[in-house]
């Protein structure tokens, strides 16, 4: 059974990387274009397989050439797609993405298409009960609500990617136990000025175990009630930000497999965002658990 399920977002990205962003009318060449998968929860459920878990997604694609591509890219990086349905007629999630090389940043363009949410059966509910993380982020969100509420019967730890203020979220936000916010979701959602402020207004609003609050290139902050601490953020040359939070939320549920505590679990997943942002892609960027563990050494940190 897996370790780690997974219910959100699913997408097609085409990213088109460029010397520096465009001029609006105007024709650019692309120094390149890669086509690979993306989504919150599907690229979080990946960074977790490849550094060493059981995962399994669970959720609707199209029935066309956007849906098959997704479902093989989950199996290649080894996540269970058994869960997985095709829905005929339908249009798949998608997204358009710029890499601007002399900012590093990131432009996307999506579009969610029509295919419908998911219906929880019995094969999804048991894996739900038996598994140790159940990672939702928002998308397909009457079935994440769904997902939580037997999560939280059965005391399997839920795991909330909050990176989109999405209609309804409340429902979600309180049935998790590790709520991990970007600090624009958590400052907008709470009207406070600061992170630190943020957080401990969620933590007291939705009473998950924990808050973590993702910073970028500025690290982050946890809060377990007790304490605020700051986490570190570990600078790299980086080549392709996209995906690096996702990739961050995967390398966190991976970590609490290993019984390890909040902190371990943000030093150690702020570490595996840092070296998928050394390469193109947000899937096949991802390192496995042994280059994690020397990049981390080589900055005098053992965990």
């Amino acid at each position: 059974m897996a370790q780690i399920v997974g219910i959100g977002a699913n997408v097609h990205d085409t990213i088109y990387r460029l010397d520096t962003y465009p001029q609006q009318d105007t024709k650019q060449k692309a120094a390149s274009i890669t086509e690979c998968g993306g989504g919150p929860c599907t690229t979080g459920l990946v960074a977790a397989a490849k550094l060493g878990a059981v995962c399994a997604y669970m959720g609707n694609v199209s029935d066309d050439a956007i849906g098959e591509f997704l479902v093989k890219d989950l199996t290649a990086y080894g996540v269970d797609v058994s869960m997985t349905n095709r829905v005929p007629g339908t249009t798949g999630f998608r997204s358009c993405i710029w890499l601007a090389d002399d900012s590093a940043s990131r432009t996307c363009v999506f579009h969610r298409g029509n295919v419908p949410g998911t219906t929880l059966g019995e094969k999804e509910i048991t894996a739900i009960q038996n598994a140790k993380i159940l990672m939702v982020d928002g998308n397909d969100l009457g079935a994440a609500v769904s997902a939580a509420t037997r999560a939280r019967e059965s005391g399997t730890t839920v795991l909330y990617d909050a990176g989109g203020l999405y209609p309804g979220v409340e429902r979600l936000l309180q049935l998790t136990d590790v709520l991990i916010p970007s600090e624009e979701f958590a400052c907008k959602h709470t009207g406070k000025a600061t992170p630190e402020e943020a957080a401990m207004e969620l933590f007291q609003k939705y009473r998950p175990q924990v808050v973590v609050i993702t910073r970028g290139k500025e690290g982050g902050v946890l809060y377990d009630g007790k304490q605020l601490t700051a986490y570190p953020a570990f600078p790299v040359e980086a080549v392709d930000t996209n995906g690096s939070g996702d990739v961050f939320h995967g390398a966190f549920a991976f970590a609490l497999t290993k019984g390890w505590d909040y902190l371990r679990c943000c030093i150690f997943s702020s570490a595996v965002s840092a070296l998928k942002c050394t390469q193109v892609g947000a899937r096949e960027s991802v390192p496995n658990y042994d280059a994690v563990l020397a990049f981390l050494s080589s900055r005098g940190v053992n965990i």
